[in-house]
């Protein structure tokens, strides 16, 4: 071995990494990513849970109740109702996750050793039932030699706790956004590298047409690979489908669209096939961590939260949760419905703008 043939080829790979500078940032960036976020952003104490409240016993006792509860920290009142059917309302369309009720007769219920005061909690995220069984040991104000029964919790949509009712839909964005940003940012990339892409532009076919006829075809497959784990999921796990089928796959669609626009856009600034990955792990990483598919999305730090939001994936985890497990549906959870859309249209237009100012 030659130690001055070697020590040229080495300063030669320096040199290359150097110059493509995607790869020099991703060297500091993705270490400095992960850190980040699971050091800061990734909080397993969930905590500022919406909640909703029925006092129907309007008392000072129960006044009191609810500000203990809500001096844990752990659940935040959004919503004051009239009626435990409101509630359970509000938890389907997926306004709040915790209900508390306090009946009328509260006071002679404590004075009975009975059940006191019940909590609704949405159970398709398994993190949030556990943490408000937790709350529920609390004594309570003015009734400390009541028994911990005094509070009783009630869990919807998954009443046995099963883990795999909570994965598995939130499964079907986590593969959407791993196969259809890379599918895409890939392609265009390896067109470019294989000079047809330049060749396709000296045709009457429009940038838009161009890139729409590109990443058209992976729709297809972002419907099958949801068909796939809809199936396993009830064959094997038997997660249930409790909203509409049409709108699992609205939504599905939504996702697919937002994905591909961001693929799209990924592929104008990537110089090669390795930088368009790259880029794609890079957004991947904290879609996956902090769109509340692993980990509670109420644990985390605020400002984690609002990178959260600009995530596709958070949205549809919520979309596609609420459909499947509290049956509710598209219209129920408009709020989503209208982020992934505007995603989508900025993402396309950016992309669009980009791929005419480069190739043009």
């Amino acid at each position: 071995m030659n130690r001055r043939r070697l020590w040229a080829i080495m300063v030669k790979e320096i040199r290359q990494l150097r110059r493509d500078r995607v790869t020099a940032a991703m060297i500091v960036g993705i270490p400095s990513l992960q850190l980040l976020l699971f050091g800061f952003a990734i909080n397993l104490d969930v905590r500022g849970i919406d909640a909703g409240i029925v006092d129907q016993a309007n008392s000072s006792t129960s006044r009191a109740l609810v500000q203990d509860l809500m001096a844990s920290g752990v659940i935040v009142e959004r919503e004051r109702v009239a009626t435990p059917a409101q509630l359970q309302d509000h938890i389907r369309s997926g306004r709040i996750s915790v209900g508390v009720i306090v009946p009328a007769d509260f006071e002679r219920r404590l004075a009975e050793h009975r059940e006191a005061v019940q909590v609704l909690v949405d159970g398709s995220d398994t993190s949030v039932q556990n943490a408000v069984r937790q709350l529920a040991q609390m004594p309570l104000s003015d009734a400390r030699a009541s028994p911990p029964s005094a509070i009783s919790v009630l869990g919807f949509y998954n009443p046995e706790r099963r883990s795999a009712i909570n994965i598995v839909p939130g499964l079907i964005g986590v593969i959407l956004t791993m196969t259809m940003v890379l599918f895409t940012a890939v392609a265009v990339v390896r067109e470019r590298e294989r000079g047809n892409l330049e060749m396709l532009i000296t045709t009457p076919v429009s940038s838009l047409e161009l890139m729409l006829g590109k990443v058209l075809p992976y729709v297809a497959i972002g419907l099958v690979q949801t068909s796939i784990v809809l199936l396993l999921g009830a064959w094997v796990f038997q997660v249930p489908v409790r909203g509409s089928l049409v709108d699992v796959y609205l939504a599905a669609l939504l996702l697919i669209a937002a994905n591909l626009s961001l693929g799209l856009l990924i592929s104008t600034r990537a110089q090669s096939q390795f930088q368009a990955m790259q880029m794609g792990f890079f957004v991947m990483l904290p879609s996956i961590l902090l769109s509340g598919f692993m980990f509670p999305f109420a644990g985390m730090p605020v400002a984690a939260q609002w990178i959260a939001e600009v995530l596709p994936l958070t949205h549809f985890v919520r979309l596609i949760r609420g459909i499947m497990l509290r049956g509710a549906a598209l219209s129920d959870l408009h709020h989503e419905v209208i982020v992934l859309a505007v995603f989508t249209l900025v993402m396309m237009t950016l992309a669009v703008r980009w791929f005419r100012k480069r190739l043009d």
